[in-house]
């Protein structure tokens, strides 16, 4: 009886030390131990046509669920794009033959982030699956040349900047591109719409600051076809892959 009671007693005791033992922190500073409701990004992106940037704005629905709103500025190239220059003259400018149109999409949408599963307390890796689907425009600017003329006054070869056109600009006249900001005044918007889906890995040990990595796709369908190459069909349907890595922060 005596035994028993004394085990007892023991057990009593070393109870707490047991307790003490099996406690981890969970975090190591008090932001980090706060269930944060909101969060923001940015992140620039590659994709299968060209690059672009992105700005996404969140709040948590549930532990696992986010509503999202995003916004992107991309550049879209054709896959036949090829630059070249006029290898008659020196100092020319690279520029693309055939190409009639620089093609610039925004994109703004809404959508949905889940958290597939939690990351551990030391940090570590926390997987998301974001969809996405919105308004989607093109912006469509003219390429500029610079071309090279005869002049008959003077019998000497001058430089003249013009639209390009297929029909009367070719390789030996062309000088190469004209100044980056020449045709922005003659931008056409063409309106359509997108759907994203993507994988991200946000890592780190910090819970207030977030670094993602992300893949995925995404569809963009305007509604008339998008001239972007002289020698080529157009298209209205164009879908790319893509990767981006963002930062951004947790806040309530």
């Amino acid at each position: 009886m005596r035994k028993a009671i004394g085990l007892i007693f023991l057990l009593l005791a070393l109870s707490p030390l047991c307790a003490l033992s099996q406690f981890e922190p969970e975090y190591d500073s008090v932001a980090d131990n706060i269930l944060f409701r909101k969060e923001m990004n940015g992140a620039i992106f590659i994709h299968t046509n060209g690059w672009g940037l992105e700005y996404r704005i969140g709040a948590n629905r549930s532990v696992f669920n986010k509503w999202m709103l995003e916004f992107n500025l991309m550049e879209y190239k054709h896959a036949k794009e090829i630059k070249t220059i006029n290898p008659f003259y020196s100092n020319t400018k690279s520029y693309i033959y055939g190409k009639l149109n620089t093609i610039y999409d925004l994109r703004a949408g809404y959508g949905q982030q889940l958290q597939l599963n939690r990351k551990p307390r030391s940090g570590g890796v926390e997987l998301r699956l974001t969809y996405t689907g919105g308004l989607s425009v093109a912006l469509v600017k003219p390429v500029y040349l610079n071309v090279i003329q005869f002049d008959t006054n003077e019998i000497r070869q001058i430089l003249v900047v013009e639209k390009y056109n297929p029909n009367s600009h070719f390789p030996d006249n062309i000088y190469g591109r004209a100044s980056f900001l020449k045709g922005f005044d003659e931008i056409k918007p063409y309106p359509g719409v997108y759907a994203k889906v993507g994988l991200g890995i946000e890592f780190g040990s910090i819970n207030q600051n977030t670094k993602i990595v992300e893949v995925g796709a995404a569809v963009d369908y305007f509604v008339k076809p998008v001239p972007i190459m002289a020698t080529q069909k157009n298209e209205q349907f164009f879908i790319t892959l893509y990767v981006s890595f963002g930062l951004g922060k947790r806040y309530n």
